[in-house]
């Protein structure tokens, strides 16, 4: 099995993610059972990286940032503030992230004030 820095280099190398490798991140990142910081930074920065996301992995990537936000079931400040950070980093928020953003305020058993000010400005 490749090291999550392996993995990273093949993917860079030929610019996608397929089923392969897919598997090969699911094993990795879900393998303890918890998506801790460094495997979620690992993923936020392959899905900024890779030439063409493939929906699997686009599928793969947003279940990872939720199970990793959401580990305790709550979202505090300190969570808020990391998603602040990846969402608003390119200037922009997708589609995407704003179904994130409303799926964690739907699954969360409690926010704090700094994600309910991320989610207005972002949902609107």
């Amino acid at each position: 099995m490749p090291t999550l820095r392996e993995l990273k280099e093949k993917v860079l190398a030929d610019g996608r993610i397929d089923g392969r490798e897919i598997e090969a991140l699911t094993e990795l990142i879900y393998g303890d059972g918890v998506v801790d910081r460094e495997e979620a930074e690992f993923l936020v920065e392959l899905h900024k990286r890779v030439e063409r996301v493939s929906p699997g992995f686009e599928t793969f990537f947003y279940r990872a940032i939720k199970r990793h936000v959401l580990a305790d079931g709550a979202i505090g400040p300190e969570e808020a503030a990391w998603l602040r950070r990846v969402i608003t980093a390119d200037g922009r928020v997708t589609d995407r992230e704003k179904k994130l953003l409303r799926e964690l305020r739907g699954e969360a058993a409690r926010t704090c004030p700094e994600f309910e000010a991320l989610f207005a400005e972002c949902v609107k």
